[in-house]
């Protein structure tokens, strides 16, 4: 069944798919803010009210919010990225309404108490220092950093010690006033939903709704760079990238497969000669950051110290020649990954719900798995040829180095391999 969208007088959309099938639904508030939306006196203040919005209300407690959901079996989550923040639940049939009301409660009402709020900043500080103790979490953070420096895109969605130290209730109250309006606001759900009944509940709660201010955004730019970070570790974490393609660019499926090709799985080029042929990685994979004005590409191996340098030589050959030789066999079967992916996300109502939030908060409606499968079909391997040629040779690289290391002599190791490509 396709999905159905309402928009309320306001500017809420809410879109809604049914599945006959089972008898839970997943839904959720998708706010279009996000780290990037943050200026540098800001920067983490989007994850830090997220993990707030959890934290009491007028209505309820901390503890009352986590009984409520928990004594229907439900679930309550959030997450924030560069462009989003989102606030979901999965619950059976018969609890939707509960679900609407502790969502809008912890939207709407959320009181922000400054001992919740000293304790909460102590948590996301424990965050910070987790991912600092991960580097395979914190390489992506330095990659980030180098392809768009000086810009909040290039910065930490955590924020950093001293922000998150700093910030106080108003400065919480205030971002929420800004930012969190119904026009950038879209409820999503799918499952045993009836839409009609979902924008009834949901209408009663948000309908009362107002303000609508601009959404503008700094433009991303990407610049590229390098950083490298010696650290006592026993592998070095490396990642090299360039600047891509936006997620509403014509050639946004061709990347996909470009991608999948290249090293999204045990059968991809990257996987077979760093790893199976080589031994050079344990680890070897690619991934892409798709924005709505930009995007990046780009490599990740984990290694040890002592194949550094011929895992380097191996990544710029099969970056420079990765256009070449491409064959149908393995189009097909990275688009088969694709595809069987897809449809594989039928089955989860989450899956489906955050794909229609996320879909329609980025071009204004849901995009069908069957328009998607048609996308992938029409790839052509001149398209993954053309994709790969302007991928890897139009920009600056962007690398990102973070393991037991020399500084310097790895600094004229990256320059003469990669940057002189």
């Amino acid at each position: 069944m396709s999905a159905e969208v309402t928009v309320l007088e306001n500017g809420i959309r809410i879109v809604s798919e049914f599945m006959d099938s089972v008898e839970t639904a997943s839904l959720g508030v998708w706010v279009d803010v996000g780290a990037r939306d943050e200026d540098l006196r800001s920067n983490g203040i989007s994850h830090l009210l997220e993990h707030m919005a959890f934290k009491g209300t007028t209505n309820r407690t901390a503890r009352c919010i986590a009984e409520q959901i928990e004594a229907v079996g439900g679930h309550l989550n959030a997450y924030t990225s560069r462009e989003q923040t989102a606030y979901y639940a999965k619950v059976m049939r018969n609890d939707i309404n509960l679900a609407v009301d502790i969502l809008s409660d912890i939207l709407l009402n959320s009181t922000f108490d400054s001992e919740e709020l000293l304790r909460e900043k102590s948590v996301v500080l424990q965050e910070i220092a987790q991912v600092q103790d991960t580097p395979d979490d914190q390489i992506f953070d330095f990659f980030q950093e180098v392809a768009y420096p000086n810009q909040a895109l290039g910065r930490n969605i955590l924020g950093s010690v001293k922000q998150v130290s700093g910030y106080e209730r108003n400065n919480l109250l205030d971002y929420m006033e800004k930012n969190y309006t119904p026009g950038r606001m879209v409820i999503s759900a799918a499952g045993a939903v009836n839409h009609d009944l979902l924008v009834s509940s949901i209408k009663s709660k948000f309908g009362h709704l107002k303000g609508c201010l601009p959404h503008s955004r700094i433009k991303a730019n990407y610049v590229g760079g390098k950083k490298i970070v010696s650290r006592d570790l026993e592998q070095i974490h490396f990642t090299v990238g360039f600047d891509s393609l936006s997620i509403d660019d014509n050639d946004f499926y061709a990347l996909q497969i470009f991608s999948t090709l290249l090293g999204g799985g045990m059968s991809s080029r990257l996987f077979q000669e760093v790893r199976e042929q080589r031994g050079l990685a344990y680890s070897v994979f690619t991934f892409t950051s798709a924005y709505i004005d930009g995007g990046s590409f780009g490599v990740y191996v984990g290694t040890s110290k002592d194949k550094i340098n011929e895992l380097l030589t191996v990544l710029v050959a099969e970056l420079s020649s990765c256009s070449e030789n491409i064959t149908s066999k393995e189009v097909n079967r990275s688009r088969a990954q694709l595809k069987s992916n897809l449809l594989m996300s039928l089955e989860s109502t989450s899956s489906r719900c955050e794909r229609l939030a996320r879909q329609t908060l980025i071009f204004g409606q849901p995009i069908s798995i069957k328009n998607m499968i048609e996308q992938l079909d029409g790839v052509s391997i001149d398209d993954i040829r053309r994709i790969a040629d302007r991928i890897i040779f139009s920009s600056f690289p962007s690398t990102a180095l973070l393991g037991p290391v020399n500084i310097q002599e790895t600094s004229t190791l990256i320059q003469s391999s990669f940057e002189s490509h």
